[in-house]
């Protein structure tokens, strides 16, 4: 889920459908996090992503939008059908939308890739 009150009503619910149709897709676990993160960003988003219910098959995308930054961590189950490549690519998507400033279509469409990556293998 999406943090804090970056978003308004609308937005969240435009993320969280898309969060739902990612994982009806691929059969993984989205969870998208934004906010201010602490110390270093990857091992700040890795420590996030252990507090998910099963991390093994979950993805979890943290946006810190004042260091502009984005870390993507996945599970072990997850990473056998979305390599880091794909990922990597997701995330230029991401920052592309983020530096138009559009950070919920940003979110949306991150994730939607990453779903249709995972669903096809």
């Amino acid at each position: 889920m999406a943090r804090g009150e970056v978003f308004d009503a609308t937005e969240r619910q435009t993320i969280d459908t898309a969060l739902r149709k990612a994982e009806e897709r691929s059969r993984c676990e989205f969870s998208v996090w934004v906010g201010e993160s602490q110390g270093d960003t990857r091992a700040y988003a890795t420590r996030l992503h252990n507090t998910l219910v099963s991390p093994a098959y979950s993805v979890l995308i943290m946006v810190d939008p004042l260091r502009r930054v984005v870390e993507v961590v996945t599970g072990a189950e997850v990473r056998r059908r979305l390599p880091d490549v794909r990922v990597n690519f997701a995330v230029l998507q991401m920052e592309t939308a983020f530096a138009q400033g559009d950070l919920v279509g940003g979110i949306t469409s991150g994730v939607a890739m990453m779903a249709d990556t995972a669903a096809e293998s």
